[in-house]
């Protein structure tokens, strides 16, 4: 495949300028005129811009677009989006409709303020046609602004408008050019993008979970996530004050037993928590890019999507995520909640937290990666393991932790850190994973008896593959 060719920022507002299809709307909220700036900056304007507006005060901005209770939401750009290109189609359509194709971008964003030290973010979108006289199609971003000043901000900001505009034009046949060139001209570290969404009957085939899987794929975000309805989801939103139980694994395939890890822990979990946390209470199933690598490095599309179609049907949250150590997916939850955090796990990975490599980043090394594992509300709920060998039950109770860590594992035991699990159903630990997954590649029909029926459909579609 051919490498992309990475334009500037200035090279890509001026192709847009002098490409005599594309005219539209800029209303921008929060950061300045940012986007349109660059328009204006690199001449040629009068090709692309038929209108520029930024709606500050809240009177103005309800007369506009409508009464919001938050005006930095996914609800209010679309309001802004749809507002702004039915004036736009509406006042020019007949002089010009048959000879170009309308857009509006629209972005509301909290930018750093005066004595502000609060969460900076904002959604940014652009409504458009892909053809003249079609329905519009729309692609929307959430991006988190990770600069100190505001300045820097809103020079990030006004990129990555500009990268997402012509993207829609230039990128929209190839997943992978459009999210990278997302990213084009801005600092590192300057900006997260986590969300991404098509829609439109023009997008109509684009399945928006990969384009979460795509994000965490070239490094825009630490992990992505959509719900049981595969719709894709802010973590900002979702995870807002709610308690998280949380299970990490491969899920290829879903298995009965770790329904049946979700299950003993839900009954701990809930003796965690006030009745009002409970309700809040959200189940999520977490896939590392780690799992989702073959050996060439690719990841397989369609088998993402089975196991997603899996979790999906049996009511899970799927939260993608490129943090193969724990302390780090720990800290990012708790960026968005400070209630209960419960992460699930077996006896095996409970025993791989004690191992330097996954702490070689650290100053101090696996007490630090601990440290940071437990800063805020965050408790390992262990499932028991069955030991073929010996023919041990080996519980958190039992477990021995490596030596010179032993009297560590005892304090962590007595302060609830870790948590102990039963098991349900003993039968589910006779085989592992990795034994039913052989029965499976060998055609061995007793496969089922350890797969919930809502997952056999992944397994038949790989058997046909």
């Amino acid at each position: 495949m051919a490498e992309r060719k990475q334009l500037s920022t200035y090279e890509k507002a001026l192709a847009i300028n002098l490409d005599p299809l594309q005219y539209g709307v800029f209303a921008e909220i929060g950061a300045g005129q940012e986007t349109a700036n660059w328009f204006f900056r690199v001449s040629g304007s009068a090709g692309t811009v038929a209108k520029t507006i930024s709606a500050y005060d809240m009177t103005m901005s309800d007369a506009l677009y409508g009464k919001a209770s938050r005006y930095v939401s996914q609800a209010r750009l679309h309001s802004m989006l749809t507002y702004e290109y039915d004036l736009l189609e509406k006042r020019l359509g007949a002089d010009r409709g048959q000879d170009t194709t309308f857009f509006s971008f629209c972005n509301t964003v909290r930018a750093r303020g005066y004595k502000d030290n609060g969460e900076c973010h904002g959604w940014l979108g652009v409504r458009f046609q892909l053809k003249p006289e079609t329905e519009p199609c729309e692609i929307v971003i959430h991006v988190r602004l990770l600069d100190e000043k505001n300045p820097d901000q809103m020079d990030a900001l006004g990129k990555v408008g500009v990268n997402l505009i012509h993207a829609a034009f230039y990128h929209r046949d190839s997943l992978s050019e459009f999210v990278e060139s997302l990213a084009d001209g801005v600092a590192k570290d300057s900006v997260e993008v986590d969300m991404l969404r098509f829609s439109g009957e023009g997008f109509r085939y684009v399945d928006n979970r990969l384009c979460a899987l795509q994000l965490v794929q070239s490094g825009l975000t630490d992990a992505a996530m959509f719900n049981e309805k595969g719709e894709i989801v802010p973590a900002a939103d979702t995870l807002y004050k709610r308690p998280i139980l949380l299970l990490r694994g491969s899920f290829s395939p879903v298995l009965k037993l770790h329904l049946d890890m979700i299950q003993q822990s839900r009954e701990a979990f809930s003796k965690v928590m006030s009745e009002q946390e409970k309700s809040r209470a959200l189940e999520i199933c977490e896939i590392s890019m780690n799992n989702l690598l073959r050996d060439g490095g690719a990841v397989d599309h369609e088998d993402f999507l089975d196991r997603a179609d899996a979790l999906q049907a049996l009511g899970k949250t799927v939260l993608i995520s490129r943090s193969a150590e724990f302390h780090r997916i720990a800290t990012y939850l708790s960026r968005y909640t400070a209630e209960p955090i419960a992460i699930i796990l077996s006896i095996g990975l409970l025993n791989e937290l004690f191992k330097e490599k996954w702490a070689a980043n650290l100053a101090g090394g696996v007490l630090e990666s601990f440290g940071r594992l437990f800063k805020n509300r965050v408790q390992l709920f262990v499932y028991p393991w069955h030991n073929s060998r010996s023919m041990e039950l080996v519980t958190a109770e039992n477990f021995k932790a490596p030596k010179n860590w032993q009297y560590f594992y005892r304090h962590l035991m007595q302060n609830d850190r870790i948590v102990p699990i039963g098991v349900g159903d003993p039968s589910l630990l006779a085989n592992t994973g990795r034994t039913i997954i052989k029965k499976i590649e060998s055609n061995d029909a007793t496969w089922r008896d350890w797969v919930p029926e809502e997952a056999y459909g992944m397994v038949e579609r790989k058997l046909k593959r």
